[in-house]
């Protein structure tokens, strides 16, 4: 919710400007064109992150609006998707990046528990704690210290589908409930277009097809223990998760090509096999970020050619919002620690958001940015239901769990869940298999 009052309503304009700042300053001739006079000016902030192609673009043009801001020069450095392995290099040979953006809660907390992290500021934690959700606080923290801000999200509940695909069906209401979305689901393929393409080749879309069922299922007490591993994976609920999800895998009418053509068909595959030139399904199951996709690479108009629906509610539960995200942490080990955190404390306000927003492929679990700063109705309407959501809000499960589980492909939840896309006819016997997995990677 915002704040009342005319101070605090921002616009699209107010991104626009910051960015024309932003990018004025950088035609001046410097890599971010540092403003005069500026608090920081002469110094420079060193960030790493994993972002690559137009989300390294769309991130510069936020860093760019924080040298017009306060004159400090940015640098961003790739880190490679591992992360842990690129920081601890960097910090053993003395050269550590100032800000890193943690790209999951397991990240952030072995960074934490490594001793490689300062706490927020006072300051970025007040503007932070103003604006999101404290559930944000609560995966930004390790034992009672606060060090991630929370500041590009992912909402990973959202059903993506062709218009077009449904109007030919008959499908004339978007499901509310799972037993609807199944029902729509036979109802296109009758009409000659199965319901879902499944990237069952990359391991981590199925991961999230379990999180949203066992979150709605199971609530989000189970789910949090879950993923703790406080609560087996051979408990009832998860069993009973695996069971609504199995009755998915096994019906060919549902799984565009059945289980062998799903675990052949990367995520890039499974977008294309529904808003391409020529679409094999009517829907496809993944985060916002379908919707990017769609648009970028196969020229759909979000909100005509390509719509979304939240992942229905199953069994009764209320529907479920998965997340992901990217938090910001600043290392003790970075040559210049005090200007990485302003850097937070900028990052904490919707100033920052409401730049990349307006770039687009961008959410922000920040509650002050002004919806208009997204270029589109659509985009929109997922940051609201990802604000709106609040403390509902539940991390991606195995971004929580250690990588050896929860995100090596070829290993643990990813491989276990791709055999069971595989044959789906034994959920207890599945189950059994995470959980002695899970055993080893938590180590208890």
């Amino acid at each position: 919710m915002r704040r009342p009052g005319k101070t605090t309503r921002r616009t699209a304009a107010t991104a626009s400007a910051a960015l024309a700042l932003a990018l004025g300053a950088t035609a001046c001739g410097t890599a971010t064109g540092p403003a005069s006079g500026g608090e920081l000016s002469g110094q420079t902030v060193t960030v790493a992150g994993v972002w690559t192609g137009s989300e390294q673009k769309n991130f510069k043009k936020v860093l760019d609006a924080f040298t017009a801001k306060t004159g400090a020069k940015t640098v961003f450095v790739p880190s490679g998707d591992n992360v842990s392995t690129f920081v601890g290099s960097k910090i053993e040979g003395g050269n550590a990046p100032d800000v890193v953006m943690a790209p999951q809660v397991g990240v952030l907390r072995q960074f934490a528990k490594e001793g490689w992290l300062q706490p927020l500021s006072d300051e970025a934690a007040k503007t932070a704690g103003s604006s999101l959700a404290p559930v944000w606080k609560d995966y930004g923290s390790v034992d009672g210290t606060y060090y991630g801000l929370y500041f590009k999200a992912a909402h990973k509940s959202t059903v993506w589908y062709a218009p077009q695909a449904f109007a030919q069906a008959g499908v004339a209401a978007e499901p509310k409930s799972y037993a609807d979305l199944l029902k729509a689901g036979r109802t296109l393929a009758d009409s000659g277009r199965p319901a879902f393409a499944i990237a069952g080749e990359d391991g981590w879309t199925l991961t999230d097809w379990f999180e949203n069922i066992y979150l709605s299922q199971a609530g989000p007490q189970k789910y949090d223990q879950l993923a703790q591993h406080k609560l087996k994976w051979t408990d009832d609920s998860v069993v009973k998760a695996l069971t609504t999800l199995g009755e998915l895998f096994k019906d060919k009418q549902l799984v565009a090509g059945g289980a062998q053509t799903a675990l052949g068909t990367d995520f890039p595959s499974s977008v294309e096999q529904v808003f391409g030139p020529e679409p094999k399904a009517g829907m496809v199951y993944e985060g916002d970020f379908v919707g990017g996709i769609a648009k970028d690479q196969f020229g759909k108009k979000l909100g005509e050619d390509a719509k979304f629906f939240p992942f229905p509610a199953v069994d009764g539960g209320s529907a479920p919002v998965v997340s992901g995200g990217d938090a910001a942490v600043v290392l003790k080990d970075g040559k210049n620690g005090k200007a990485g955190m302003k850097l937070l404390e900028f990052l904490a306000g919707p100033d920052a958001a409401e730049v990349w927003a307006g770039a687009g492929g961008f959410l922000s679990p920040n509650s002050k940015v002004d919806l208009a700063a997204y270029g589109d109705d659509t985009t929109r309407d997922t940051a609201k239901s990802l604000v709106a959501a609040g403390d509902s809000v539940r991390f991606d499960m195995s971004d929580q769990a250690p990588a050896a589980f929860g995100g090596t492909k070829g290993a643990g939840e990813w491989k276990l869940l791709q055999d069971f896309l595989r044959d789906p006819s034994d959920p207890q016997g599945a189950a059994a298999k995470l959980e002695a997995e899970a055993a080893k990677a938590y180590g208890n």
